[in-house]
């Protein structure tokens, strides 16, 4: 019986989401701004993040946010010169996002020493992330894999080519002054292990996978990734659901950056533009939100609950010493 009931609620919830998506495209957009419109786009995208199934992928582009590029910009500009600046890109996939981010912060802070780890699931993956090297026009399989019609160079200028790349016919490989000091290691995001094999991080870049998680797995990794941050230290965590990504920091305590904040949450327009009738993406921008600075903050300060929490699982029982230390310190 109960076969049936499951297989009924199935049928109806996608049945039902088929006429929701015909009714939602048929919407004019300036018709989103009206409250019984954005609460029926809001119960739409509710069922779809129960319904869809959802997988990862490893689409991936170059420069895909240049707001979030910019913010990280100016938290590294705090750094003063000389000084080692650790970051490591959880879920980096063919490593776009990392030679983006080195390409970008070397060029405005020459003057800092920048250590990035790659990491990545997929060893297959990593070691074409790492190796650099992919096809302008997408013509070999790697740099054309769940692309899905999207180039992994769209967003880059013609000079942001000539700078990042050495250029042989359709071959393009990433220039020596963008690999020196980056590492990569294969592992999960939840491996409890991960903090003490890549050491604490001055900045963590967990973006865009989680929202291919369930919610409960979602959670789990996103705490496990809080752990890899120095107390005092940055988050970047888009392209994570929204209520997930608020319930733990809230409950931990991190920092909204409140800096540039619209522009980061929507500088990657292939979040925004599916809702909402794709699972992982996001919904529009509302200050009215309940708890809008929280929700809608794509990168976080871990303060002092994150430095405890840091210290206490990173160092087991003399951790949790010096856990009441930092907050007798602080009463």
């Amino acid at each position: 019986m109960s076969q049936v009931r499951d297989g009924l609620g199935k049928w109806i919830a996608v049945n039902y989401m088929k006429v929701g998506r015909k009714i939602w495209s048929r919407l004019p957009s300036w018709s989103w701004q009206f409250p019984p419109v954005r609460w029926y786009g809001i119960h739409l995208h509710a069922i779809v993040q129960q319904t869809q199934p959802r997988d990862q992928n490893h689409s991936t582009q170059f420069f895909r946010n240049r707001a979030e590029l910019r913010l990280l910009t100016r938290l590294a500009e705090r750094k003063e010169s000389g000084a080692d600046l650790d970051i490591a890109v959880l879920g980096c996939s063919k490593g776009a996002e990392v030679y983006s981010i080195i390409g970008t912060l070397r060029q405005a802070r020459p003057d800092l020493s920048i250590k990035v780890c790659g990491v990545d699931i997929s060893a297959e993956i990593l070691e074409f992330a790492k190796e650099g090297t992919y096809s302008l026009n997408g013509s070999d399989h790697q740099t054309a894999r769940d692309q899905r019609g999207w180039s992994i160079f769209e967003p880059v200028t013609p000079i942001e080519l000539g700078v990042m790349f050495d250029r042989q016919g359709d071959q393009l490989k990433v220039k020596t002054w963008l690999k020196e000091g980056v590492r990569w290691h294969c592992g999960s995001v939840d491996d409890p292990s991960l903090p003490t094999i890549l050491g604490p991080q001055d900045i963590v870049v967990a973006n865009r996978f989680m929202c291919h998680m369930q919610p409960a797995s979602a959670e789990r990794s996103l705490q496990n990734v809080a752990r890899l941050v120095k107390p005092g230290g940055y988050l970047f965590a888009s392209g994570v659901d929204l209520d997930v990504r608020t319930r733990v920091a809230k409950e931990l305590g991190w920092e909204p950056i409140t800096e540039m904040m619209k522009e980061v949450y929507e500088g990657d327009r292939s979040l925004s533009d599916g809702w909402p009738t794709q699972y992982f993406a996001i919904e529009p921008f509302r200050v009215t939100q309940r708890h809008w600075t929280t929700r809608y903050s794509t990168a976080f300060r871990l303060g002092l609950q994150a430095c405890v929490l840091w210290v206490d699982n990173t160092c087991g029982e003399l951790g949790g010493v010096a856990a009441q230390a930092v907050m007798s310190l602080s009463s």
